[in-house]
């Protein structure tokens, strides 16, 4: 006989706890535990592997799928593939067995589920959307609420500037735009003074 460690593949589709149709693969190594190799002779004879391994995978992955619902067992992959592979393993000591891996390589569920899955995916991602458009109002709510808010300030300090000081506030701030647009025009090269009109400036086009 052979007592090598042989792969082996199993398929099994079950149903979950709540009642979702689910088609599992698994992967297992294996070999015939060898102080019982003359038991396992007598009883299985040399294809022991084709014998008992179908069985007990898809007993196990029965057993084992009905305890979750669908969506831990994409959840709680690592969960359901450790309670197999202990499930698998010490069902198949029995038969003088011995497992040296077992992992699940396929999992895949009904169009009804899928579908389900997609739409709920979809429904995350529109609420997620949703609340990036409601964070972002808020954040410009709270901008125009404070810009309004300084524009306010701003005028009641100009109101209590002019009560306080009178006109001459005003006065001496159009004085101070006036001496700023002088100062401009003064620099460019299209403005000269007019030497009878005080301190007026005029634009000549220089080609006329």
């Amino acid at each position: 006989m052979d007592i090598r460690t042989r792969p082996r593949s199993i398929s099994s589709v079950t149903g979950t706890k709540d009642l979702q149709m689910v088609n599992m693969s698994l992967r297992i190594l294996s070999k015939p535990d060898e102080p019982r190799l003359s038991h396992i002779f007598k009883t299985l004879g040399t294809d022991w592997e084709e014998r008992v391994l179908p069985s007990i995978g898809n007993e196990v992955v029965k057993a084992v799928v009905a305890q979750y619902n669908a969506e831990q067992l994409i959840t709680q992959r690592e969960r359901v593939s450790r309670a197999v592979r202990e499930a698998l393993t010490a069902r198949a000591a029995d038969f003088g067995i011995v497992l040296d891996d077992v992992a699940i390589t396929h999992l895949s569920f009904g169009a009804e589920f899928t579908r389900a899955v997609e739409a709920k995916q979809v429904a995350e991602q529109d609420a997620e959307r949703a609340k990036f458009v409601v964070m972002k109002a808020e954040q410009e709510r709270n901008a125009a609420i404070i810009k309004a808010e300084g524009e306010s300030e701003s005028a009641r300090l100009i109101s209590d500037a002019t009560k306080q000081f009178g006109f001459g506030l005003i006065e001496l701030r159009k004085i101070e735009a006036a001496k700023d647009v002088a100062d401009t025009m003064s620099k460019s090269r299209n403005v000269v003074y007019l030497p009878n009109s005080g301190n007026m400036l005029m634009q000549i086009n220089p080609t006329q």
